[in-house]
C-alpha cells in the first residue's frame, strides 16, 4: 500500500512541482492577467442557448495541484454570457466578476464541458436556481482545502444537471467536499457511488466521474469514459474531457 500511494500520489505530485518551479508565474494578484482568453466568441454571434464549464490553475504554488472552476450560461438569443464563480473574499458567490473565458491569475482556462441549443436551454433554469441554493454562500463560508471552496460551488451546481454528464478534473480541489452528513451515495452524476468524508478521503467509482481514490484532496484513477489517467498535480493524462463535436457546439457526451 505504501508503494501504491508513493507511485500514485507522491512522485507524480513531486514531478509536477519541478516542473511547476520552472515556469514563470506571476507572483502578485494584481500583476497577473485576467483578461479574456479568446476561447468564447461574442454572444451575439452564438445565438442558440450555451452552458460552459471552465478550470483554470490557480495562483502561486497551490497551482502545482489545484484548479479553480467556474460555469457560463447564456440563454437562447441573450447579449451577454454569464459566469458564475465563488472565491474566497468579500460576497464568495460571484455573478460576472471575470470574463466569462478569463485567464485565472494569468493561467489559461481549461474547457471541461459545453452544452449548447435546447439541451442546455433545459438546463440553466436549474443551474441558476443550483446557485442560488448554494449552502456555503456566506461571508466566511470558504476554506481552500479541503473545502467548500470554489470546486464544491461548482460541484453542487453540477450535481442539480446529472444527465449533463459532467464531471470536474481530478484537480478541482474541494469538489468531494459534500453537503454535511452526505458519506456516502450516488456521485454526482447518478452514474455511480461514492463514498467521502469531507473532501479528505474518498472512493468514486461511476460511468463520467470515472473510478477515482481521494487522499487528503489529491485524486488519482481512470478516466474509463474518454479514456485518461488521473494524476495528482498533472490532472488528466489521455483524451480530453471534452470530444471535438462539443466544442464544435454540439452537447457533449
Amino acid at each position: 500500500m505504501l508503494l501504491v500511494f508513493l507511485a500514485l500520489f507522491l512522485l507524480p505530485l513531486a514531478a509536477h512541482a519541478l516542473w511547476w518551479s520552472t515556469q514563470d508565474r506571476a507572483e502578485a494578484w494584481h500583476r497577473a492577467d485576467w483578461s479574456s482568453a479568446g476561447l468564447l466568441p461574442p454572444a451575439s454571434a452564438h445565438p442558440d442557448a450555451m452552458v460552459r464549464v471552465y478550470a483554470a490553475r490557480v495562483g502561486r504554488w497551490r497551482g502545482i495541484f489545484a484548479h479553480h472552476s467556474w460555469i457560463v450560461v447564456k440563454e437562447a438569443g441573450a447579449g451577454r454570457y454569464t459566469r458564475y464563480d465563488k472565491v474566497g473574499w468579500g460576497s464568495p458567490v460571484r455573478t460576472n466578476g471575470w470574463a466569462a473565458d478569463g485567464r485565472w491569475y494569468g493561467h489559461p482556462p481549461e474547457l471541461v464541458a459545453a452544452v449548447d441549443g435546447a439541451e442546455a436551454a433545459a438546463l440553466i433554469p436549474r443551474i441558476r436556481a443550483a446557485v442560488a441554493s448554494y449552502p456555503y454562500a456566506t461571508a466566511g463560508s470558504y476554506a481552500p482545502w479541503p473545502g467548500p471552496n470554489s470546486n464544491t460551488f461548482v460541484a453542487h451546481v453540477l450535481s442539480a444537471i446529472p444527465e449533463a454528464g459532467i464531471a470536474l478534473p481530478p484537480t478541482a480541489l474541494g469538489k468531494d467536499y459534500g453537503a454535511p452528513g452526505d458519506f456516502a451515495g450516488l456521485a454526482p452524476s447518478r452514474s455511480g457511488v461514492r463514498v467521502a468524508l469531507y473532501g479528505l478521503f474518498g472512493v468514486t467509482v461511476a460511468w463520467v466521474e470515472g473510478i477515482e481514490v481521494n487522499i487528503l484532496g489529491l485524486v488519482a484513477g481512470l478516466d474509463l469514459r474518454r479514456p485518461a489517467l488521473k494524476l495528482p498535480g498533472f490532472g488528466r493524462i489521455g483524451l480530453p474531457p471534452v470530444a471535438a463535436d462539443a466544442v464544435a457546439g454540439r452537447p457533449n457526451g
